[in-house]
């Protein structure tokens, strides 16, 4: 008789419990450590371009804003693009600004107000709702990166068998993996690669700099703003969850997937490494993929994660009703709020990933 699933439960139950006697032999600051350490190594790091210099592709008005789009490349020998969100009333006076990460779909364009093709998009927005728009008319900077896999990023060796493949993501995580690294470490030197260009403009101030990211984009976004505390402030949407309850329960992209990271932690400690810094879930209701019993479980732990170090205010979250989708109906008010606190803390050095 075949009991796979047995062995399944039994290796999940085995890892929570090795990773408890871990918590209990060691500090706090000293488990947190550590595992930033690890994620570092579980991810996979890749060379750090250090010599490329920004190209200026496009620079169109807009209504309350400036959208640039900027070539960019964080690892030698690829580059990306990234659309930057400026808006009015910026000159001489540097304002706080977010990363903003789409999920899957057609990539940046999707969640800055165009449609796949680069045209205006004037119908309601998906579940992607504009984010990035909305964030820049409450007066943040905003950059949108280009993930690795998706639109304009699909490989050429999917497209020549499918030119309608929605995205790469299997292709690049499996070769990647055979190499020891994952496509979750490439978007996240990317991404980071963006923080380092929102730091280096002249309309943002270096020291307020937050992330926003969604379903896919959310993993890409803790783990960034787990490893760089030039991230002052996060928002994840759509992904917050147990791996228990979300990647392991339901059938997901294999890009959510890093190999040896339960053998750790689950995911709510994972993205308790943002603790004390200020943190917003929010999930809808009646998402399919990333489910509420699973969000829930995830906030009650992360409120015991922020409860240790002091800051249980700095957490809030929001189960609105909703399917898989940004909300954003607190989340982008709050994340403006957190970054012109007058208690923020200064610019922090850039961090070598």
């Amino acid at each position: 008789m075949w009991e796979a699933d047995t062995l399944l439960e039994h290796m999940y139950n085995e890892a929570i419990r090795e990773a408890k006697d871990r918590q209990v032999s060691m500090s706090p600051s000293e488990r947190k450590l550590l595992l930033k350490q690890v994620l570092r190594q579980l991810i996979g790091e890749f060379e750090i371009n250090v010599n490329h210099k920004p190209v200026l592709l496009e620079r169109v008005p807009c209504e309350g804003y400036v959208r640039e789009r900027v070539e960019l490349s964080a690892v030698p020998g690829v580059s990306y693009a990234a659309y930057v969100l400026i808006p009015d009333g910026s000159q001489g006076k540097p304002m706080p600004a977010v990363v903003a990460v789409h999920g899957h779909g057609y990539g940046s364009r999707e969640i800055v107000g165009l449609r796949e093709d680069g045209s205006t998009d004037t119908e309601q927005p998906g579940i992607h709702r504009h984010f990035a728009v909305e964030l820049a008319r409450r007066g943040m900077v905003v950059i949108a990166p280009d993930v690795a896999g998706f639109g304009e990023r699909r490989l050429m060796a999917d497209l020549a068998r499918d030119p309608d493949t929605p995205n790469s993501c299997h292709r690049l995580s499996t070769q990647l993996m055979m190499y020891g690294k994952t496509v979750a470490g490439l978007r996240v030197a990317e991404t980071l690669g963006a923080v380092g260009h929102l730091a280096e403009r002249p309309e943002v101030q270096p020291g307020r700099i937050g992330i926003m990211g969604f379903s896919g984009g959310g993993l890409i976004s803790f783990l960034c703003a787990a490893l760089d505390e030039r991230i002052r402030a996060a928002v994840l949407a759509g992904y917050p969850n147990t791996f228990k309850d979300s990647i392991m329960e339901i059938r997901h992209c294999v890009c959510n997937y890093i190999p040896g990271i339960l053998k750790h932690a689950e995911l709510p400690e994972w993205l308790g490494l943002m603790a004390p810094r200020p943190l917003f879930l929010e999930s809808g209701t009646h998402d399919p993929i990333f489910p509420a019993a699973g969000f829930n479980a995830a906030v009650d732990r992360l409120r015991e994660i922020y409860r240790r170090e002091g800051s249980e205010e700095k957490l809030q979250t929001d189960l609105f009703p909703g399917a898989h989708q940004i909300s954003g109906r607190h989340s982008y008010d709050w994340l403006f709020e957190q970054l012109n606190r007058p208690d923020m803390p200064p610019p922090l050095p850039r961090i070598r990933f």
